[in-house]
């Protein structure tokens, strides 16, 4: 058999390949966070002051500044976030590196003690530790990954998560806009463009996990109708005051 052939193939075995999804917080999380926070927020605040007796251009004007300050916040606020994650993980790199340049019988012993824990022999789990100790950057990962549950060669980007969740948030804080944009001054119309962008968002969203698409939808939609329910109760009654 030619030496290029797939191992599964050569023994006798079916290849099978498969692809996880990203969980490490690199796109997925501040898609979907952005994403949701721009549609509850918009809804919320276009209820509020349409709630409140404001004309379409106002409506129009708060949900544009809300669009913007939102997409900021969440892409300084995801990037800040991020960044410090990944250097507080360095952080605890540098440690782990030191312990193990002046104690590197303890760590062995402790790795040792870990691989135990997860349920291999003691033999097993000594040669294991013998072997990792002798390359020095092994052992910082495996110690690191081991004890912190992250593997500090495989940090999600801040630039990515920023990025995503920008453009999530505005996308999101569009679709309650989008009938005032296009003419239609109607707040039940614009709040029930919002309610649709929130069930697809939802039901999106349940590919990445177990939950059913019609679930995962009428949940982020309850979570709307409670936030556009609230602020319009509060647009109403300051604008009577107002009024009054």
């Amino acid at each position: 058999m030619s030496g290029s052939q797939p191992i599964g193939i050569e023994h006798g075995l079916t290849e099978i390949g498969h692809q996880h999804n990203d969980l490490s917080g690199g796109w997925l999380r501040p898609a979907v966070f952005g994403a949701m926070d721009g549609l509850v927020t918009n809804i919320a605040l276009v209820a509020g002051v349409g709630g409140g007796g404001a004309s379409g251009h106002t409506i129009i004007l708060t949900g544009m500044a809300g669009l913007v300050a939102g997409a900021f916040s969440m892409a300084l606020g995801e990037f800040a976030s991020v960044d410090t994650q990944n250097n507080a993980v360095q952080a605890e790199v540098a440690v782990e590196r030191e312990e193990l340049r002046r104690h590197p019988d303890a760590e062995k012993a402790e790795l040792v003690g870990m691989y135990q824990t997860m349920g291999l022999s003691q033999d097993i789990s000594e040669r294991l530790a013998e072997e990792v100790h002798k390359d020095p950057e092994l052992a910082v990962r495996e110690h690191i990954t081991a004890e912190l549950g992250v593997n500090p060669d495989d940090q999600p980007s801040p630039w990515t998560a920023a990025i995503s969740s920008f453009f999530c948030f505005a996308i999101g804080a569009l679709f309650p806009l989008m009938p005032y944009l296009l003419g239609v001054h109607s707040l039940l119309i614009a709040l029930g463009v919002g309610g649709v962008g929130l069930f697809a968002a939802g039901a999106l969203v349940a590919r990445f996990t177990t939950r059913s698409w019609w679930f995962n939808g009428l949940r982020q939609l309850a979570f709307g109708a409670i936030a556009a329910g609230a602020t319009f109760l509060v647009g109403s009654l300051i604008g009577i005051g107002v009024a009054g």
